[in-house]
């Protein structure tokens, strides 16, 4: 995995044969393809939720609370209409699109979806030539 604001463009070294060197080999035009998936949302096989997730309400009702844990996680305690309280935590690193006091509904995100990206796929061709 690389930072993508940091590598907007990806360079592939290309190593030609030589035609000079094997008659199997011709000057001409070949097709180029290349191809990168970024930043989709995983599961850890313990079937916890990675943070590159949306995290939705584990339950309907007001938001009590808000605190941050040691680990700069966010614990989002949920009170319902019948005052069952319910505390969930966030990982670090997402941004909250809920505040203490808003009503929530089951499964509502709770933070921003940070699956942007997705895949991203590229052709052209390249020319082998004789050099001059």
């Amino acid at each position: 995995p690389i930072a993508g604001k940091t590598h907007q463009e990806l360079i592939f070294p290309v190593v030609a044969p030589d035609p000079e060197k094997s008659s199997d080999v011709k000057y001409l035009t070949y097709p180029l393809y290349a191809g990168g998936n970024r930043g989709r949302g995983q599961v850890y096989p313990t079937g916890e939720k990675s943070n590159m997730n949306a995290f939705g309400a584990v339950q309907a009702g007001q938001i009590s609370e808000i605190t941050s844990t040691e680990k700069k996680e966010s614990n989002i305690t949920i009170i319902s209409s019948d005052g069952t309280s319910t505390s969930q935590i966030v990982p670090a690193g997402l941004v909250l699109t809920v505040k203490q006091g808003d009503v929530v509904k089951t499964d509502q995100p709770l933070n921003i979806d940070p699956n942007v990206g997705g895949f991203g796929q590229e052709e052209t061709e390249i020319v082998l030539q004789k050099p001059a």
